[in-house]
């Protein structure tokens, strides 16, 4: 999986905030492409939660089942410090959101062959 180290040296899925008129599913492959460089189409929903960020903002999370649709490279935008490929074995040892851990595993159990 991709995953993004941000300014609190958090591990996190790639996303951002909607733009004016944009539906969801258009702000998840906007963000990718901007933050990690990838093409992808988004299919489904996974889950939304709430994430209070150092107890000064709460922001409403909603993690989307994406599939990349290219053999393209990965780059980081400058909104993150580093960008890094994980195994689901290593997700446990990361600081992340807990959201963030249910989501993935969430994706990986729903993968079929």
């Amino acid at each position: 999986m991709v995953l993004l180290r941000n300014e609190r040296d958090e591990w996190e899925l790639p996303g951002g905030k909607l733009e004016p008129g944009e539906d969801p599913a258009t702000c998840v492959v906007r963000e990718i492409k901007e933050e990690v460089g990838l093409s992808v189409a988004v299919d489904a929903i996974l889950d939304s939660w709430v994430y209070n960020i150092c107890g000064q903002v709460e922001v409403l999370i909603v993690t989307y089942r994406c599939r990349n649709l290219g053999p393209e490279d990965i780059s980081v935008s400058h909104e993150h410090k580093e960008v890094a490929l994980f195994y689901l074995e290593q997700l446990d040892s990361l600081p992340m959101p807990n959201g963030y851990r249910v989501s993935i595993k969430r994706s990986r159990s729903e993968d079929r062959p």
